[in-house]
Order: C-alpha cells, then structure tokens, then sequence
C-alpha cells in the first residue's frame, strides 16, 4: 500500500481533489491538508509521519512543509507538482493535470 499526502494552502479544492481522485487506485491510500493557517484540515505530525510520499502544489508550500515540520522530513520524500491555485473542486482540467503530474513520480494503473 503506498500512502500519499497532498498538500495545497487552504485544502479545499486541489489537495481534496486529489485524494479523493488518487483514493480510488488499488494500491493508494490518501489524505490531504493545508499548510496555511486557516486550511480546513491543517498538516499535522501524524499526516507527515503516515505518509510515504508528500504532493505539495507550490514550491511555497513546500517551503512552508520545511519550516513547520523539518525533522519529520528528512526521511521523507516530498515532490512539488507545479499546480496553481486556480482550479475548483473536482474540475476535470484539475483532475486530468494531477493524473498527469502525479503519474511521473508513482506507477498509477492505466497511465
């Protein structure tokens, strides 16, 4: 089973979209969160720590990842996807990027 976490600033439409898209792989399990302070779900120790691998949407974020959480990091993988903030929930030019971005760094089936 290959645990991914993503992460955008608020986690209400790119890194929902993804898990609840990349939840449906045989083989995934998903979660996501935000890094920003009024992020519906914020990132958490525990999230960090059950993760296999981290998506952060922006390089920002990521930078933000290794402020708040560096320790927990160093053993852990984390890839920016390059998404900007511009995309709704479940918007299938969202859907079709992730797939797309997230493909390069895990085998998906049927990409």
């Amino acid at each position: 089973m290959t645990r991914l976490l993503f992460v955008c600033g608020r986690n209400r439409w790119r890194s929902p979209t993804a898990e609840a898209v990349f939840a449906r792989y045989d083989g995934i399990e998903t979660q996501s969160a935000g890094i920003g302070k009024d992020a519906d779900t914020p990132v958490s120790a525990e999230a960090i720590e059950w993760a296999d691998l981290i998506l952060v949407m922006e390089p920002a974020h990521k930078e933000k990842l290794a402020k708040a959480f560096g320790p927990l990091l160093r053993s852990k993988r984390v890839v920016v996807l390059g998404i900007p903030d511009e995309f709704r929930f479940m918007q299938p030019e969202l859907i079709a990027l992730l797939e797309e971005r997230v493909g390069r760094f895990i085998d998906l089936p049927g990409l």
